[in-house]
């Protein structure tokens, strides 16, 4: 077993302890879309990727908390494929943004034990973003502590689609049959086949859809919406968010509520 293991365990537990609540009422994976941003800007009469930019700063404290209080997980949606619709002068600074943060992490991620995976596909991205996407998931992938999924030009549903065309190719390779298929070869060929599901979704900026995230992976996670703006969420709305989880009876499709 890992020595980063017992240690996530041990910060799980006092935060559990800090915040009042039994150590099995606590997510272990918990995934963010981050909204609010541009509106963060506007409502301060700055250009929108002011806010992005603010945003990335949150992305750092909230990355760094979640290591602190034992997170196993942490998924954030950070660029779907439908926001190539926005302007282009904002999706260029986003890019150029996601370059420099993902040179810029790598110091932070080898600190903290942490290992990044990307969710979502790589064609449109930049080939400089690419590389450097790359080379960090590759540098940190020996790490042994919290994990950091980033969903990068990702979206759900095309996400189910190369998973179909996966199993589909399997298939035609006779590998599977028809038959064999189940929920296990499906979740199995999902971006995200390497993590458990998600427990607690936080979606920030007061909206309340899913905005074609993790269809799947989300079948009996918790909601938690939040009026607070992106750049303006701090570890105390993660402790709320999670104080929030712990009353939640998740039975699971069962009479008895799960502690799983």
């Amino acid at each position: 077993m890992s020595k980063q293991i017992p240690d996530m365990v041990a910060n799980r537990i006092a935060a559990a302890k800090r915040l009042g609540i039994e150590p099995s009422q606590f997510p272990k994976h918990i995934a963010i879309i981050m909204d609010g941003n541009g509106r963060w800007a506007t409502n301060r009469g700055m250009p929108r990727f002011q806010g992005h930019r603010q945003g990335a700063r949150t992305v750092e404290k909230i990355v760094d908390y979640c290591v602190d209080i034992g997170i196993d997980c942490l998924t954030l949606y950070s660029f779907s494929m439908q926001n190539w619709k926005r302007p282009k002068l904002e999706v260029a600074f986003l890019m150029q943004l996601y370059t420099r943060y993902l040179v810029g992490i790598r110091k932070t991620l080898k600190e903290h034990n942490v290992r990044l995976v990307h969710l979502g596909r790589t064609e449109k991205l930049p080939p400089k973003l690419v590389r450097e996407l790359q080379k960090t998931v590759e540098i940190s992938s020996k790490y042994t502590g919290m994990t950091l999924a980033l969903a990068l030009n990702y979206g759900s549903r095309e996400e189910i689609v190369d998973a179909v065309k996966k199993i589909a190719g399997d298939c035609k390779k006779g590998s599977i049959t028809v038959d064999q298929i189940d929920e296990q070869i499906v979740a199995d060929s999902l971006y995200t086949a390497s993590l458990p599901d998600p427990d607690l979704l936080v979606r920030t900026s007061s909206e309340k859809r899913i905005s074609n995230f993790l269809l799947w992976q989300l079948s009996y996670a918790e909601f938690y919406i939040t009026d607070t703006l992106w750049p303006d969420f701090t570890p105390e709305d993660i402790d709320k968010a999670i104080i929030e989880f712990s009353k939640r009876a998740r039975r699971m499709g069962d009479i008895k509520p799960s502690l799983v």
